[in-house]
């Protein structure tokens, strides 16, 4: 299972936080940013974060992660998954593509997740809620890299999705579906604590 790595997802702009960071928001004074870079690292796993830059605030608190700088964060998401697959030791066999706006993932669903890995002819494992709503994190093996490796835009992976069998996973409750973009967002979820 060391053959799998974990990419967190930590150089976007927060452009609806309206000037908030919202991955340096705090949950039980820690924040968001370090709780999911110590719950990927808790895994054993090989854990990498993009991040917009090597100066940026956010490296601080990546914790033992190791940090991926991103020099055109600003383009959006694919950017970031560009750059972490390239960075990616030539060993790596999967990776496991979380964003880090996500505060309800825990170690135990990462781990979940890896244990349906089914090698490089495997499918892609997608988590989702307990419902079966599909969501983060997305674990693809090595022979969607190239691929990967050519997306651009704001929209992630799905047309690397769309193009592969994909097997879901569900994870509890709504873990694999919680992401927290907007202030109302965190009130809303704080409230509900």
């Amino acid at each position: 299972m060391s053959k799998i790595a974990i990419l967190l997802l930590a150089a976007g702009a927060s452009a609806r936080m309206q000037g908030r960071d919202k991955l340096m928001e705090e949950i039980e004074g820690t924040p968001l940013l370090s709780l999911l870079c110590h719950r990927a690292v808790q895994t054993g796993l090989p854990c990498y974060v993009a991040v917009p830059s090597q100066t940026h605030p956010r490296v601080a608190a990546t914790g033992s992660a190791h940090v991926i700088p991103v020099p055109k964060a600003a383009e959006g998401m694919a950017a970031s998954i560009r750059t972490g697959i390239a960075a990616l030791p030539d060993t790596t066999e999967a990776v496991m593509i979380l964003p880090c706006d996500m505060p309800e993932l825990q170690t135990q669903d990462l781990l979940h997740l890896a244990t349906h890995f089914q090698g490089p002819d495997g499918p892609v494992l997608r988590a989702t809620s307990s419902d079966g709503t599909p969501g983060h994190p997305v674990l693809f093996p090595r022979r969607c890299f190239p691929a990967l490796g050519q997306i651009s835009g704001d929209q992630g992976a799905r047309n690397v999705l769309r193009s592969q069998e994909v097997q879901l996973v569900a994870l509890p409750g709504q873990h694999a579906v919680t992401d927290l973009d907007t202030p109302e967002a965190w009130a809303h979820w704080r409230a509900g604590r």
